[in-house]
């Protein structure tokens, strides 16, 4: 154990320093090339990216109606999630939604969805026990149906 974490904190230490290594290279270039030391560090400087800048934001921003949408549709799974919501802005939920769908493993998809449902409540003293069990299976089958449908969304958006 001991010797795993000397062993990370030596390639967090050995990031670093790669880090300020290239970040002093970069600095060592612009004062010796100027603004030519960008075709140096960038494929496409000369090439329509400033005319394209944000048409990737365009796509999450309609990514994110879509979703808007669907929860309000009459869905049984989108009615079940206003159920759950309740008055949450649709628009914060969808954005949590759409960063759910980001994550890599189908299983931290499904955990990060069941947070995102789970905290518009608030467990009280009466609901833990065997009903908190019940509401925890709930709210996983839930969140599992719920990712189905985005999925489905985001594979016919594309």
């Amino acid at each position: 154990m001991v010797q795993e974490k000397q062993s990370d904190r030596q390639q967090r230490l050995d990031n670093f320093l790669q880090a300020v290594e290239a970040a002093q290279k970069l600095q060592d270039d612009i004062i010796k090339y100027g603004l030519e030391a960008a075709h140096l560090y960038c494929d496409d400087v000369d090439g329509d990216w400033l005319d394209t800048w944000g048409e990737d934001e365009d796509e999450q921003q309609s990514f994110v109606e879509l979703v808007i949408n669907f929860l309000q549709s009459d869905d049984l799974v989108a009615v079940r999630v206003r159920k759950q919501l309740k008055d949450k802005p649709l628009q914060k939920i969808a954005v949590k939604l759409e960063k759910c769908l980001s994550l890599s493993e189908q299983e931290d998809q499904i955990f990060a969805v069941k947070n995102v449902l789970a905290d518009s409540v608030a467990i009280t003293e009466t609901n833990r026990g065997i009903s908190n069990k019940i509401y925890e299976i709930e709210l996983l089958d839930l969140a599992e149906e719920l990712l189905e449908k985005l999925k489905e969304i985001f594979e016919q958006h594309n």
